[in-house]
């Protein structure tokens, strides 16, 4: 049967500070198998150390669990970066509800395959299930074009915009002049991230 399969790992983990950044990456999983327990089949689980992997019910779900990752990361003191695939393939045994661990089949060897070849790549997003998968390759490259020109506080800045969605609060919020944060939002493309997560994640009715 076939399931939607997300992985991640951590860009550059090696050259990361290690107890620290675990802890940081421990932390973010536990949120996510919180946040989205009811779309999850098979928890969010730390594989390799700098590796997740679960089973989500759908494509929509996992698209949702990537960009509240992206968002959630942003607000960290440090610049953590991850790669992404979400695949729909074969899973032959059972799902383990418990613990994403012990489960076979075609589908888990594509994404891991993937996310290996994604390494020598730039790419850090890859969705593979459906025929719309391919233009939604394309949105992802331009979200990432953009979020990877951010340095850390722009990051954390963008957290803000993103969360906030009004750049009045966010200067509040920054102790900044309005003015400025008007001109940072511009500059930052927070307009354009938000377009681009409407493509790819439609907003529920």
């Amino acid at each position: 049967m076939n399931y939607w399969i997300l992985m991640a790992d951590i860009v550059n983990s090696k050259k990361a500070k290690g107890k620290r950044l675990a802890k940081q990456f421990d932390g973010l999983v536990e949120y996510l198998n919180k946040k989205y327990k009811e779309e999850i089949l098979s928890p969010l689980t730390i594989t390799l150390g700098d590796e997740f992997q679960g089973v989500v019910k759908s494509e929509e779900a996992g698209m949702k669990i990537i960009f509240t990752a992206e968002e959630w990361l942003m607000h960290l003191p440090d610049v953590i970066v991850l790669r992404y695939v979400l695949h729909l393939g074969e899973i032959d045994t059972a799902i383990n509800t418990k613990i994403a661990h012990g489960m076979l089949g075609k589908g888990l060897a594509v994404a891991r395959n993937h996310l290996n070849e994604m390494k020598k790549e730039k790419n850090r997003y890859w969705v593979q299930g459906t025929e719309k998968d391919g233009t939604l390759n394309k949105y992802w490259i331009l979200y990432q074009s953009i979020t990877d020109g951010w340095n850390l506080k722009d990051r954390n800045l963008a957290a803000d915009f993103l969360e906030l969605k009004d750049y009045k609060k966010v200067a509040k919020k920054n102790q900044k002049d309005i003015s400025l944060m008007w001109r940072r939002e511009q500059s930052l493309k927070i307009r354009e991230i938000n377009i681009l997560k409407t493509l790819i994640q439609p907003v529920e009715n």
